[in-house]
């Protein structure tokens, strides 16, 4: 694959100060960026989750009340008939 990029002069100053070409560095980075993304995540504590599912409904009591038909397909998709 070959690919055409404008290099900023703040990569290129970051692979001079490692030694390295600029496409050898970005290389590195896309290959380091790629397996960060494939490997495995740890299972999250109790903690965790609760703490995820407490800052998702923070402020959740101001919301307003809605009755469970404004909920369904149709409420969602009236204009689109």
């Amino acid at each position: 694959m070959q690919i055409t990029i404008t290099i900023p002069d703040d990569l290129a100053a970051q692979a001079e100060a490692r030694g390295l070409s600029v496409e050898a560095y970005v290389q590195r980075l896309v290959e380091e960026t790629g397996r960060k993304s494939l490997s495995p995540q740890r299972p999250r504590t109790r903690e965790q989750i609760e703490g995820f599912f407490g800052a998702m409904a923070e402020g959740s009591k101001k919301l307003p009340a809605l009755p469970t038909e404004s909920f369904t397909r149709e409420s969602f998709y009236q204009d689109h008939k």
